[in-house]
């Protein structure tokens, strides 16, 4: 069975976004392939971070792969850090990458910003560790975003390098997972601008944690215009929405979009459901659904985060059937680099 590597980074506060655009299909994925999930930690101290926080943001992503129906039996749960070999294979990378390849990554421009030299290293090689954690395991495929495309590019270089260079055919050339259109969930405030963590209005976004009192009342008070929803003639001949369209009504289509996400139907379908419709009657059906969607995975989140005890478990047992796969691994890696073994 072709094999699956995925992680998501333990920084707090996970969000609608991160369900509709990652969690949502690993519970996918369990069912076709062999699946590796990660809690990357290791990649989230390339900005700092407060220790106790971490520990606890660790807690909560395992919480949320477990409440949104990842099977731990079925998958592999582990921390990053809990395996060894991938920083030691990341070693190895930093000495096949080049530096010209690094000096292209977009996303380290992104998160550096003007205070390029005051950024650590580990954020300039994070790109490295990526790809030791998917090459690791000889993952076949990776479900990727527009943000992370570009990171699964220089796996394959290094993985082809790495090959070339060593005689050897030991890393594959791993495939991105596409899953169609993304889901744009945007912040429920200004619908010009991604829901994120770092928003300073918790009424921007639905944790994956907030109740059903903090989900009806975020949805109720969400940014809308004075206009009657639109209706699918609005859709270009692709059956999408218009640039232009979604720009002159932001919030609009954003509600739309997660309602069509959270429905699994087309935003076409959903377009056809509520033409000429009310903000009103459109968002007591959006609380509705959100509710029956979300409310039994913060639920059970939180119950989670009562019994930290149970993850630990779930993180443990994951981190040792991970280093039965990943120890082999780096060994073949050091046997052709020519390290001298025992």
């Amino acid at each position: 069975m072709n094999r699956i590597f995925s992680g998501v980074q333990p920084t707090g506060n996970l969000h609608l976004g991160n369900y509709l655009g990652a969690i949502r299909n690993f519970v996918a994925l369990q069912d076709d392939y062999d699946c590796v999930y990660c809690v990357v930690d290791m990649h989230a101290i390339t900005q700092w971070q407060e220790p106790g926080e971490l520990k606890a943001h660790t807690r909560e992503v395992t919480a949320a792969y477990l409440a949104a129906g990842i099977d731990p039996k079925r998958c592999i749960i582990f921390n990053q850090s809990q395996v060894a070999a991938h920083a030691e294979l990341a070693w190895i990378f930093n000495c096949v990458a080049r530096l010209g390849w690094l000096n292209r990554m977009t996303q380290f421009k992104d998160k550096a910003g003007k205070h390029r030299e005051a950024a650590s290293a580990g954020l300039y090689v994070y790109p490295n560790l990526m790809a030791a954690d998917i090459l690791l395991y000889k993952a076949t495929h990776v479900p990727v975003g527009e943000d992370q495309k570009q990171h699964l590019e220089l796996t394959r270089d290094i993985a082809q390098k790495f090959n070339n260079d060593f005689g050897v055919e030991l890393f594959p050339l791993t495939e991105p997972l596409i899953f169609g259109a993304a889901t744009r969930v945007m912040s429920l405030r200004d619908g010009k601008n991604k829901m994120s963590k770092s928003d300073p209005s918790d009424a921007s976004r639905i944790n994956m944690t907030d109740d059903a009192d903090a989900i009806a009342k975020k949805i109720r008070r969400a940014t809308t215009d004075s206009e009657l929803l639109p209706g699918p003639d609005i859709l270009d001949e692709n059956r999408r929405v218009p640039e232009a369209a979604r720009a002159a009504r932001p919030e609009a289509y954003n509600l739309l979009g997660i309602y069509a996400a959270l429905s699994e139907k087309s935003v076409e379908a959903v377009l056809e459901e509520f033409a000429g419709a009310q903000f009103s009657r459109f968002k007591a059906a959006l609380t509705e659904l959100a509710l029956a969607v979300l409310g039994p995975i913060g639920a059970e989140m939180r119950r989670l985060r009562d019994d930290p005890g149970a993850v630990d478990a779930v993180l443990r047992d994951g981190a040792e059937r991970a280093r039965a796969i990943a120890e082999p691994v780096l060994e073949e890696a050091y046997r052709a680099v020519g390290y001298l073994r025992p």
